[in-house]
């Protein structure tokens, strides 16, 4: 298939920034998933102050997820067969609805409860399932394959400044503005994904009259990821590690029962783990990683595990935060390494198929480490639940690295020269 690329220049490798179309790109990121971060904060403190109950925040995550699954395999089918510009714009004015709902429901204009709330999280889910995908697609018609690396990091380094900004801001927006000021702010960061895929300039792939029938396209998808061992054991890795470490979700808990703090306490628990992601994120732009990528991954998400259990053990809030704080440091090198390997390993016209499942695997996984923490707690009670999913974090890692040797001993210059066949199993 052709591709739409501008000539490698001396200094390319470091300069993925001098694209515009990256540029637009990037600004496309921060303001979903400011977006949705100001939502996820908001929703959690009001669903939390109506019930008092953890397992009804695990409900949140469950009420996105289910949707979420249903619709993204047939979005990656989407994304590889449409243009992917206009499909993410109306997934955009997709995502500012939900907060629109929300604002409705906090303003006192439905009266039912907590349920009204969950059916608004249910746009969010089907929304979200294109976002990611639309993202990657994008990614690589930006920028040439020399530049995926540094691309990444930097696509990380703003992907987790939107998860410091966003928890931050509603946190705050809810403190000093109340529930409905805060879901609008989400609602406007949504329209700026419009704004600035309306500005992009990208050549899309080239249609063809001839598709696949779309159950069958969706199948090779994933034969690919399935039977390409260093992706799927990268996938599988993350996707367990965030499912029974996703502590942050308790954090409202934490932070009336535990910690003793209001809004802007949570707004900062949440924005920990991504403010340490930064920080990860500017080092591996600058020095990225090519030897040794499966055991520094490994070691990553085996180290997530071990702060998670220090942040389920802490009384102490700001011990607390510098836990959530190095998590997001291991989970920061975890969520490049894992970019990088999806972006070198896919073939273009499979990009949105590939990352609908990469969303399955990890999106998802948030969702369903809520559900988990939250049903976990009811159980245990909020500190064990806690340990224990640090526990398990960390014999995922042990696991992984015994079931997927190829992605242990992964050299990332392998994938750079060329993709890696799928191995046959």
């Amino acid at each position: 298939m052709n591709r739409e690329r501008a000539p490698a220049s001396p200094d390319s490798r470091a300069a993925p920034l001098r694209s515009p179309g990256f540029r637009a790109l990037l600004v496309y990121r921060i303001c979903s998933i400011l977006s949705y971060q100001i939502v996820a904060v908001t929703v959690g403190w009001h669903v939390y102050e109506l019930t008092r109950d953890p397992w009804m925040l695990g409900l949140i995550g469950l009420a996105e997820v289910l949707p979420y699954f249903c619709v993204a395999p047939f979005a990656g089918y989407l994304v590889d067969h449409l243009p992917r510009r206009r499909l993410g714009m109306a997934a955009g004015l997709g995502l500012s609805l939900t907060p629109l709902l929300l604002a409705a429901i906090a303003s006192g204009l439905f009266d039912g409860g907590v349920w009204p709330i969950y059916a608004a999280i249910v746009l969010t889910g089907m929304v979200r399932a294109f976002l990611g995908p639309i993202y990657n697609a994008l990614f690589a018609r930006v920028l040439p394959r020399e530049q995926f690396v540094r691309g990444a990091s930097l696509g990380s380094i703003v992907f987790q400044s939107a998860l410091v900004l966003g928890p931050a801001l509603g946190g705050a927006l809810v403190a000093a503005a109340g529930k409905p000021a805060a879901y609008l702010a989400a609602a406007a960061c949504a329209l700026g994904v419009v704004a600035a895929l309306a500005w992009m300039r990208v050549e899309e792939p080239p249609r063809t009259d001839a598709r696949a029938p779309i159950f069958a396209s969706i199948a090779e998808g994933a034969r690919f990821v399935f039977g390409h061992q260093i992706l799927l054991g990268a996938l599988a890795l993350d996707m367990f590690a965030v499912l029974f470490g996703g502590a942050i979700s308790l954090a409202p808990a934490f932070i009336h029962d535990i910690l003793h703090y209001g809004p802007e306490g949570l707004g900062i628990l949440r924005g920990a783990p991504a403010l340490g992601a930064v920080a990860v994120g500017v080092w591996l732009a600058r020095h990225p990683v090519q030897r040794n990528a499966g055991r520094i991954l490994l070691l990553a998400v085996a180290g997530f595990g071990l702060c998670i259990i220090g942040f389920g053990l802490s009384k102490l809030f700001w011990l607390s935060a510098c836990f959530l704080l190095l998590s997001g440091m291991c989970d920061g090198v975890s969520v490049v390494m894992r970019s990088t390997i999806l972006q070198l390993a896919t073939p273009d016209e499979m990009r949105g198929r590939v990352s609908s499942i990469n969303g399955l695997f990890v999106g998802s996984s948030n969702e369903l480490g809520a559900f988990y923490a939250g049903s976990m707690a009811r159980l245990l009670g909020l500190v064990p639940a806690v340990v224990l999913g640090g526990c398990v974090t960390i014999s995922v890692a042990l696991a992984t690295a015994w079931r997927a040797p190829r992605l242990r001993r992964l050299d990332l210059r392998e994938l750079q020269e060329a993709p890696i066949a799928p191995a046959r199993r």
